[in-house]
This record gives structure tokens, sequence and C-alpha cells, in this order.
């Protein structure tokens, strides 16, 4: 497949916990971008459904030519039917048909994704991974996310479970994951996870430090004024990491992993000692044309890939 730039004008929508941000994009251009909805203040899916119509409305009146709608949230996602199963961090949000009520209210075409999904298609799309045949990409956060294009596809699994990189087990028994997998990367390279460890790390070392003041952007900056603590912090994270991803290389012979999220903006501390990890674990004929690549899209990320993905749907 060999997809052009497109000139499809389409809003995404990039569902958190937190809030919901809506923008219009063309291609990889983001045209606007407008007031995000708190989520936690539109309680329960019709309230919050509502503004994100609302919204929407308004968009309209700027921009008459948008096309579709694609939105993006953090849970289990049926793609076809644009069914909402569960969201992680939003309750009562179970069994939602949203592409269903999306359309009758807007009378767009909508397409409902994983959210990590739709940075993926961002960044193969129009990013990092633009013009590369099979990609992986990651988003460090709260949680860790991934998405998996193969053979210039998407590729979203049975279920459309595929991609949870997040819950890969990189210690067979380790910390208990979310659905009882035991080892489950993001209990060890999470936000909170990493700022716990550093905790511990300093705690070892004979200095006491808070969780607050361990966050992975603090630690950064520990390390770039040369704590040798902090350091070794991100060569761990790096190693944890590093573990699940040349099992992935091994499995699916990528031509990159792209990598995004607060996280990764630790740079060369994080993508440095990552890249000695995998390699140490691949054969040179895996390793010799594997990129680990920073995410060309940070926050923008959601609403890009929800609009690109809405665009090539129509």
């Amino acid at each position: 497949m060999s997809l052009q730039d497109s000139n499809i004008t389409a809003i995404g929508i990039d569902f958190g916990g937190t809030s919901v941000k809506i923008g219009v994009a063309r291609g990889p251009e983001m045209l606007h971008s407008a007031e995000p909805i708190p989520t936690q203040a539109h309680p329960g899916p019709q309230a919050l459904i509502g503004a994100m119509v609302e919204r929407i409305d308004e968009i309209r009146a700027h921009f008459p030519e948008v096309a579709a709608v694609g939105c993006g949230v953090p849970g289990l996602v049926d793609f076809d039917r644009g069914f909402v199963h569960e969201l992680t961090n939003v309750p009562g949000w179970k069994h939602i048909p949203l592409r269903t009520i999306l359309h009758e209210r807007t009378g767009l075409p909508c397409v409902i994704e994983n959210d990590a999904n739709a940075m993926t298609y961002a960044e193969w799309r129009y990013g990092a991974g633009k013009g590369l045949k099979n990609v992986i990409a990651l988003t460090l956060g709260t949680g860790v996310g991934g998405g998996v294009v193969i053979n210039q596809q998407l590729y979203r699994g049975s279920s459309f479970c595929a991609g949870e990189i997040g819950q890969m087990s990189v210690h067979f028994d380790g910390k208990p994951g979310h659905y009882g997998n035991l080892g489950a990367l993001e209990k060890y390279v999470g936000n909170n996870q990493i700022a716990e460890h550093a905790v511990v790390r300093y705690a070892e070392a004979g200095v006491e430090r808070s969780v607050e003041e361990c966050r992975p952007k603090d630690i950064a900056l520990a390390a770039q004024a040369g704590d040798d603590i902090a350091r070794q912090i991100w060569a761990e994270v790096a190693d944890w990491l590093g573990t699940a991803l040349s099992s992935i290389a091994w499995l699916l012979n990528p031509d990159a992993f792209v990598i995004g999220g607060g996280v990764a903006q630790a740079g060369p501390l994080l993508f440095d000692p990552l890249e000695r990890k995998v390699k140490s674990m691949l054969s040179t004929i895996v390793w010799e044309k594997l990129q680990i690549l920073p995410a060309r899209f940070s926050n923008e990320a959601g609403i890009i890939g929800n609009a690109a993905l809405a665009a090539d749907s129509i």
C-alpha cells in the first residue's frame, strides 16, 4: 500500500483520563486545537460524549470542510464495530457503541481506535517511521502503550488487542500486572514506577528522596548534572525496556522502534543504553538494519493519528 499525504480535513480526538483533546488536522499539519475538555468534569459517558459533540460542532462552524472524525481511547476497542469494551482509567465507560453515537450526533463518518494505535499510525504515516514497512511504536507515560505496523498495515490482532507491549513480561515471577500477568513491563518503566524505583535506589545509598522528587524528568536532570545514581536508574530502565524490545525484534523483525511519551524525553540517557541492551541480545542480521528512533510528534500525536485514520478511512 502506498499512501500519499492526505488532503482530507478531519477531526482527531485524543481521549485521556485527565482531559479530552480535540483538534483539526490535514495530513501531518495541525490546523486548530480546541480547548481541552476535563474528563472528570463530565461524569458518565453520555455527559462527556455530549461535551465532545458540542466541541465538534464549534469546530465545524470554523472548518466546514471537515469530512470525518477519529477518536482514540485508552482501553480495549472493537475496531470493526467502533465499540468501546472498557477504558482503563475512566470509570463508567464499559460497552459503549461510541462510533454509532458520534455518527448519529454529528452525521460524519467516525473511526474509533485504541489511543496507542493512533499514536503509532501518526508516527508511521507522517512521523519518525514514515516510509518504513514494519514499525513498532511505544508511548512511555503513566503506562506503556504500543502499536504494530506490519507490511504497511496497522495490525490489530484477532480481538483488536495487539500491541499491548506494556503487558509483556520482563520478569517471569515479577510484579503482578493489571491482568494477573507477572513482570508486566509497565510495572517497571511507567512514570510512577520509575519514581518509586528511584526512591529505593537513593535510600540504598543513604539519600532520602520523596516520590515527588524522583519523577523521570527529575532523574533526567540529576543524571545530566552527573548524578551516578540517576544514571544507574536510567540504565536499569533501559535494561527492562530493552528486554521487551529484543523479544519483539526476534518475533517481528521490524525496521524500527519509535518511542515517545514523557519518559522518552530523557533522550540519550535512555536511548544510548537502550541501543546497547537491544544490540547485545540480537543477532547482527536482526540488529544491523534496526533503528530505535524518538517519536516526531509529542502531545499532538493522538490528534494527528486519529484524524489520519479517519481521513484514510474515506
